[in-house]
């Protein structure tokens, strides 16, 4: 069945300006980091940007290393793009970025002008687009100049293959430093990408002040802390949640009964607002004024639905903010 749009889809959605760009982003923005590679079936990938779509959010955010196998979220975005969406490409920001190990040998990984530009470019195939949106360098490198690697976004976008560059995983004085360079060189840093989340708050010491105050924006990626921040584990580990499949991104040393207990408290503050956990933990992160978007992963479209509604309800009382940090920093 040929896709169309709703015609409603702009009414759903809050847009906030990223930084001082002229770019506005959706509030919630969808990343296609799991549930689009080759184990997913496409048809599933397929209903989760068509919901997406129908609900505002026009930014999908990918990766050269999204998958599994490396490289098949792109392709399989790019077979869907092509399928359903290119009608309406100039209505979507579709993201990538380079800097973890994608091929063998030494320029397949890391941050030099050789893998960046390389990258992008089989991105581009991948996808079948002539351009990205954004293009971030994904990690910082401790070996290749910081010179080098911002020159090499800079030429990115003089090349046209990208519109605009940014920073993911980068800590506040790289940041700063990276800032500096694209400032100088004229291509302007747009967005910054890191986690953050009610249980990772380690931009908060001194990243998101930064990006303020050089007018760049912020987009969080793992809001919900890899599930923790969701009504998931609110009796424990399920023997089939994130925790209890051996993934590496969230294992039950992580869940000790001290967190469990405070997602508990938590949740209860959230019924308390009429929302589910995932929905506040949301709300939490866009509370900080430096922060744009936030990054959500779904595996049902019933997950983009709850993100969405989310919006109903984003703002936060004195009382309860106060309520929310006792609990975030009482003892494990």
């Amino acid at each position: 069945m040929v896709y169309q749009a709703d015609n409603n889809r702009y009414q759903s959605m809050t847009y906030q300006r990223c930084g001082q760009s002229g770019l506005k982003l959706p509030a919630i923005s969808l990343g296609l980091w799991h549930n689009f590679g080759d184990a997913t079936l496409i048809e599933n990938s397929r209903q989760l940007l068509r919901r997406a779509f129908d609900a505002g959010i026009t930014h999908f955010d990918l990766a050269n290393n999204y998958g599994p196998p490396p490289g098949s979220a792109e392709r399989n975005f790019g077979r869907l793009l092509q399928e359903d969406f290119l009608p309406w490409r100039d209505e979507l920001i579709i993201s990538s970025k380079a800097g973890y190990t994608m091929w063998d040998g030494p320029y397949g990984d890391w941050g030099s002008r050789k893998y960046l530009i390389a990258s992008l470019d089989q991105s581009l195939k991948r996808m079948g687009l002539e351009y990205v949106d954004i293009f971030y360098h994904h990690r910082p490198d401790p070996e290749t100049p910081l010179q080098e690697t911002m020159k090499a976004l800079d030429h990115i976008v003089r090349q046209g293959k990208a519109l605009y560059v940014g920073l993911s995983n980068y800590p506040a004085e790289l940041a700063r430093q990276a800032i500096g360079i694209l400032n100088d060189l004229g291509t302007p840093c747009l967005i910054h990408q890191p986690k953050y989340s009610m249980f990772e708050r380690q931009p908060e010491a001194g990243l998101l002040e930064t990006l303020q105050q050089n007018g760049v924006g912020c987009i969080a990626f793992s809001p919900l802390a890899g599930g923790q921040l969701t009504d998931r584990y609110l009796h424990g580990i399920p023997p089939d949640s994130r925790a209890a499949s051996g993934s590496r991104f969230l294992n039950p040393d992580q869940l000790t009964q001290a967190k469990l207990e405070k997602v508990r408290q938590l949740n209860a503050i959230a019924e308390r607002r009429g929302q589910k956990l995932s929905q506040m933990a949301l709300a939490w992160v866009l509370r900080h004024e430096a922060v744009t978007s936030v990054l959500i992963g779904a595996s049902k479209t019933a997950q983009i639905d709850d993100a969405v509604g989310m919006l109903a309800n984003r703002h936060f009382t004195a009382a309860e903010l106060g309520e929310i940090e006792a609990i975030l920093n009482s003892a494990e």
